[in-house]
């Protein structure tokens, strides 16, 4: 019996695999397409909470050497603001890489870790019980599993098998990105752009290196079903709206997106649990599906693990839907609002221009930064310090850097009054003592997502706190 069976090695899954090896759970990944993906080169964008989780667990450097830096300004509705100066990150940049190459790093470390991942097998149905549960694949064969967990996105099989609902809002307008070469001039290209996003934000033609250019278009109507668009698509849509197909030749990469908003209403039903875009789709506005997805996967995994290993405190579970429902509301709300800010509607036109003049507030850039890069969540852990419940930036300790002490995962205990102990909970959390610390408290207890469970310097506090997170001490 495996402990758990992913179905989904994309971003999340493969997020997920690797979480859970770190607590040696015995992880299948069922991936229904035979091969990685390699035949698009998408570029998604990586924000700071993001960065902070591969740094977290050591993968930082690996995706910086793949990826490009890019500026964190002007993420929200594309509104070109500066980004404040103090944002509170060591990683205070976007990380533009290609999808794939983001997958196939992921996919990586959770082999390394010990996940088996199995390609070209689909989830074709499941059954559970009070023990776990007989996950069927398209083939016939069988396997049990004490949970099972939906990352397959979108159209998931597993949350419609499940029968959880899916509400929301379908799509009401497309928009084509591709990636290609541009035959026209690069100063006619540069004048027209500009004249054509004073009046069409959702519009953006623009190089990204090797000749190369992202072509983001409003589609002509809305498909049937998301038929994958053509070339023609791409040059009727840019003839519409700006007169010319720009010389537009040698696609290499074609997609549309639309509008659909939608979230599930619950995100687990017994030993199924559901995480990334089979919980919660949205529009690409400010490029956060993969970043909240990946999310998921952390504040998952260290929880199920407990929950299978037995130590887990009777609702810590539960907290996963608690404190990720909230947050992917959230992301829907703001993309649905920057979908609307991109609007060529007068009234939207009107509303964009206020924000702009608005967001020359340090404070209200700062705020809007802050949420799509998911920096500024706040769990409800209780009363306490705004800290509490907040995720803390990498910080300098005596010897290193705080993230270099979460790589596997476990809890932590920061102390620096140096009269702590962790005593009962060794196996889950660890102690360090270290007065030097860069941070203006006592002592905290970090959980292994990095949120900061308690703050304060009494023992007798700390092990209540270490019981409600950790469960009850080993004898």
């Amino acid at each position: 019996m495996f402990d758990v069976i992913i179905a989904g090695c994309g971003p999340t899954g493969a997020m997920l695999a690797a979480e859970l090896r770190l607590h040696d759970m015995r992880v299948l990944v069922l991936e229904k397409e035979p091969e990685p993906a390699s035949s698009f080169v998408r570029i998604v964008s990586l924000h700071m909470r993001s960065l902070e989780l591969m740094a977290m667990r050591g993968l930082l450097d690996r995706f910086l050497e793949r990826g490009r830096q890019r500026p964190v300004g002007g993420i929200f509705a594309a509104i070109a603001t500066p980004a404040p100066d103090g944002l509170d990150s060591t990683h205070a940049y976007q990380l533009g890489i290609p999808q794939p190459v983001a997958e196939h790093l992921l996919a990586e470390h959770a082999i390394a870790l010990g996940a088996q991942i199995r390609r070209g097998c689909a989830v074709a149905g499941f059954e559970q019980d009070d023990e776990g549960v007989t996950v069927e694949l398209a083939d016939g064969e069988r396997l049990r599993t004490r949970y099972l967990v939906g990352c397959d996105g979108a159209r998931s099989t597993v949350r419609k098998l499940l029968g959880v609902g899916f509400p929301g809002e379908p799509s009401r307008t497309e928009t084509l990105m591709g990636e290609m070469e541009v035959g026209m001039p690069l100063e006619e290209i540069a004048a027209k752009v500009t004249e054509i996003r004073a009046t069409t934000p959702a519009f953006s033609l623009g190089p990204f290196g090797e000749g190369i250019y992202r072509v983001v278009v409003p589609a002509v109507g809305v498909s049937e079903g998301r038929a994958e668009p053509t070339f023609e698509d791409f040059q009727q849509g840019l003839r519409a709206i700006a007169g010319t197909d720009f010389g537009v030749h040698s696609p290499r990469w074609l997609s549309r997106f639309g509008d659909a908003t939608r979230l599930a209403e619950r995100y687990r039903v017994g030993r199924v649990l559901l995480a990334g875009d089979a919980a919660h789709i949205h529009p690409p506005a400010g490029g956060q599906g993969l970043n909240l997805g990946v999310q998921d996967a952390v504040n998952l995994g260290w929880k199920l693990a407990a929950q299978i290993r037995g130590w887990a405190p009777e609702t810590l579970l539960d907290t996963y839907q608690s404190e990720r429902h909230p947050v992917a509301a959230d992301v829907l709300d703001n993309t649905r609002a920057q979908v609307q800010l991109s609007s060529t509607e007068p009234g939207a036109r009107a509303v964009r221009r206020l924000l702009t003049e608005l967001m020359d507030f340090d404070e209200v850039n700062r705020h809007l930064i802050e949420k799509i890069a998911a920096t500024g969540i706040r769990y409800d852990f209780g009363e306490g310090p705004d800290l509490l419940g907040r995720r803390l930036r990498d910080i300098d300790l005596k010897k290193g850097r705080l993230y270099e002490r979460l790589h596997r995962g476990r809890g932590l205990v920061l102390d620096r009054t140096e009269r702590l102990t962790v005593e009962g909970w060794t196996d889950r959390v660890d102690l360090l003592a270290d007065p030097t610390a860069a941070l203006d408290v006592p002592a905290f207890l970090l959980r292994p997502d990095g949120y900061v469970a308690w703050i304060g310097e009494h023992q007798q506090d700390l092990d209540d706190h270490l019981a409600r997170w950790f469960g009850k001490p080993a004898d």
